[in-house]
């Protein structure tokens, strides 16, 4: 063994410092990382503001998800702002009530998370249930909605900008949030049972209340 070749105890010493280093790094990514959890926005953040088509509107366009004037190609106009006939404004639905909203992939890949929620609305007449469609086609959401007849508003993002700003990685992705848009709970990944949404949502209005929200709710 040549003298520029490390010994045994030295090169275990190399090891060791790497280990640390790579342990410090992803200690502070974490610290350091912003209010998006693995699959959902964290707990004590506020949903990120977006506004969408309405699937059975007439108002074409992408997500506008711009969070000040001329912000890119987030759009043109704060995303808050940006309401009317046809449009799912995600700051108008929290501006109402507590809010469930389920985003799911493939414009109607999992129905059944919408079907539950149309199923429980009319026993929380405080809460605003929404949906939206991340890519796939409009025609067959549309459909979809017919054939199970839901009168929840679903909206269509058709270039999929919420997959990344909601860090979506299942389907569905349910959102739980307190009126003003504060994000009360984690979020559920996968297609949840009746009995499990219906407990989510219920806890929702508790935790409401329990903030001081009366408004509307049963």
């Amino acid at each position: 063994m040549s003298q520029s070749e490390p010994t045994g105890p030295r090169y275990g010493r190399y090891v060791g410092l790497l280990g640390v280093l790579i342990a410090v790094l992803f200690v502070i990514n974490t610290t350091l990382s912003n209010s998006h959890g693995v699959g959902g926005i964290a707990p004590g953040h506020r949903l990120a503001p977006f506004a969408v088509p309405l699937a059975l509107g007439a108002v074409n366009g992408d997500a506008d998800i711009a969070t000040h004037a001329d912000d890119g190609e987030a759009g043109k106009r704060p995303a808050c702002a940006v309401r009317g006939p046809g449009i799912l404004n995600v700051c108008e639905l929290y501006e109402q009530g507590p809010v469930v909203l389920a985003l799911f992939i493939d414009a109607g890949s999992c129905p059944r998370t919408l079907s539950e929620m149309q199923a429980l609305a009319p026993s929380f007449p405080g809460v605003r249930f929404a949906g939206v469609a991340l890519e796939g086609e409009r025609v067959k959401l549309r459909a979809l909605m017919r054939a199970r007849s839901l009168g929840i508003p679903i909206g269509f993002d058709r270039d999929g900008a919420l997959a990344a700003l909601y860090d979506v990685v299942s389907c569905s992705q349910v959102n739980f949030a307190y009126p003003g848009g504060v994000v009360q709970s984690r979020p559920l990944l996968e297609v949840p049972s009746s009995a499990t949404l219906r407990t989510r949502v219920s806890e929702l209005v508790q935790a409401a209340r329990a903030r001081g929200y009366r408004t509307r709710l049963p």
